[in-house]
């Protein structure tokens, strides 16, 4: 509050000292936004993690196809941002190997890989 009080003229314009004042906020931006994300990660996973196991039935979830699945219930459903997909990418195998079926789950998370990993 008190930077932006400093910084901000009546016409919504900020305006900084420096160069250097700049890339000090911006560093200190990042550094925050950084650091919100790790908090969040485990719970990113978790996420879908939970995801992976109540989609495991094509019968019984949302949308019978893979895709549709991914893209509704999780991305679209779940607010899903680059960064959520990226900490997801790398799930262990060791998770799919727990599953009942684990063969679904993984077609679930090739899908997740092919459309929105690969393609960033």
């Amino acid at each position: 509050g008190k930077d932006r009080n400093n910084s901000a003229h009546t016409n919504g314009q900020l305006y900084l000292n420096s160069e250097l004042a700049l890339d000090r906020k911006i560093s200190e931006v990042l550094r925050i936004v950084a650091e919100i994300q790790s908090h969040s990660k485990p719970i990113i996973l978790s996420c879908y993690q939970e995801f992976l196991r109540s989609s495991l039935d094509d019968e019984t979830r949302e949308y019978e196809s893979p895709y549709d699945q991914v893209r509704e219930v999780l991305i679209h459903g779940h607010y899903f941002s680059q960064k959520d997909i990226e900490f997801c990418k790398d799930l262990p195998s060791e998770f799919f190997d727990a599953l009942a079926n684990p063969d679904e789950a993984r077609q679930l998370h090739a899908c997740l890989i092919f459309y929105y990993v690969q393609n960033m």
